[in-house]
């Protein structure tokens, strides 16, 4: 079975647009999605500092055309994008730590749908633990056990490791995608990452 390695925030409109079609993508092609959780600010300070200066001075032009193709996209799969949010950026740290603590209770699909839908959707502060127990309770996680695991060294330690990697692997951004050493970034790259699997089934 091919395996395709998602690399993602929820903290990131383009990546839950990707995360809202990525599952068709793979079933069509018998492919094993393996989740990658990572925290995208630390990818920013690294390799990607740009994004900060992008934000603070955004050109109104391409802002109006940004917001615009942001709504198309929404409509076209099906999700609700509230832009902006309250809180832009937040702080993920603790909802994308959450993410291996779902990981591990077999529960990361309906756990991230959760966080993506409060924040994006429903234009909730995920850097509130509350938020992101209720969050959990929905995925079916024991809401208090889910926050104790944010705070334990295993959890933040997987959270780093995958954030490095990204960064060791050429990654700049969320979503990235990766079949092998092949790599995709963005929502708009899932029609390629598909004609890749299809080819590589073939």
């Amino acid at each position: 079975m091919q395996k395709l390695e998602f690399f993602f925030d929820c903290s990131s409109p383009w990546t839950y647009l990707a995360f809202s079609r990525i599952h068709e993508v793979a079933a069509a092609a018998g492919a094993e999605i393996v989740w990658r959780p990572i925290l995208v600010g630390g990818v920013f300070n690294a390799v990607n500092p740009a994004v900060y200066d992008r934000r603070a001075n955004p050109d109104a032009r391409q802002r109006r055309y940004y917001d615009k193709d942001m709504q198309d996209w929404a409509r076209l799969c099906g999700v609700k994008i509230t832009w902006l949010p309250s809180v832009f950026p937040v702080n993920a740290v603790a909802a994308m730590r959450g993410a291996y603590a779902a990981i591990d209770a077999g529960r990361l699909v309906p756990y991230a749908k959760a966080v993506f839908e409060a924040y994006w959707g429903d234009d909730r502060d995920i850097s509130d633990h509350a938020v992101l127990k209720a969050c959990a309770e929905t995925a079916g996680l024991d809401g208090d056990a889910f926050l104790a695991a944010l705070a334990t060294p295993d959890i933040k330690a997987r959270l780093r490791a995958a954030t490095d990697e990204l960064i060791g692997r050429g990654g700049f951004g969320s979503p990235t995608m990766f079949l092998g050493d092949d790599m995709y970034f963005g929502n708009d790259r899932l029609p390629l990452v598909a004609a890749a699997l299809a080819g590589a089934a073939r």
